[in-house]
């Protein structure tokens, strides 16, 4: 699973949707379904004591076939869901995306996407976002000058 950093694709989307259809057959009729958006699945988002936790419920993935990007202060993770059935398959009920997907979430505060953790584990994809480290103020001695008096 890798994090990929994108600084240019705020407000941007980052896929271009494809046209999927779908054959509905009975014994008398033909129906093809035409479908062509980007469908987003169930997503959580929860706040812990130092970090931001992202679960994407998502099945029938692998690890690779995600795309986790931070642009600024939005996560978008992404993907294409391949159709599990073959296309001869004649369809009764039509309620699983296939296709790609993508889930944008807008984060509260910066996070330290050094200390990003993403993993995919029984058709779940979690993200963990530790929150950044607030700036330290260093502070800074002064030396006191000394004078020299010139000799001449």
């Amino acid at each position: 699973m890798s994090v990929r950093r994108s600084r240019d694709l705020s407000g941007r989307s980052v896929m271009s949707p494809r046209v999927h259809y779908h054959v509905l057959m009975s014994p008398t009729d033909l129906l093809v379904v035409r479908h062509s958006y980007v469908w987003r699945p169930p997503t959580d988002v929860m706040e812990d004591e130092d970090r931001l936790i992202v679960i994407v419920e998502v099945a029938g993935m692998r690890d690779g076939e995600f795309h986790v990007t931070i642009a600024g202060q939005r996560l978008t993770i992404s993907g294409v869901r391949p159709v599990s059935a073959s296309p001869s398959s004649a369809y009764h009920q039509l309620e699983v995306h296939y296709g790609e997907f993508r889930t944008d979430v807008a984060l509260p505060w910066p996070v330290d996407e050094e200390r990003i953790v993403a993993r995919y584990d029984d058709g779940f994809l979690r993200v963990e976002l530790p929150r950044a480290q607030p700036q330290r103020i260093r502070v800074i001695a002064v030396d006191k000058a000394t004078q020299r008096e010139d000799q001449e």
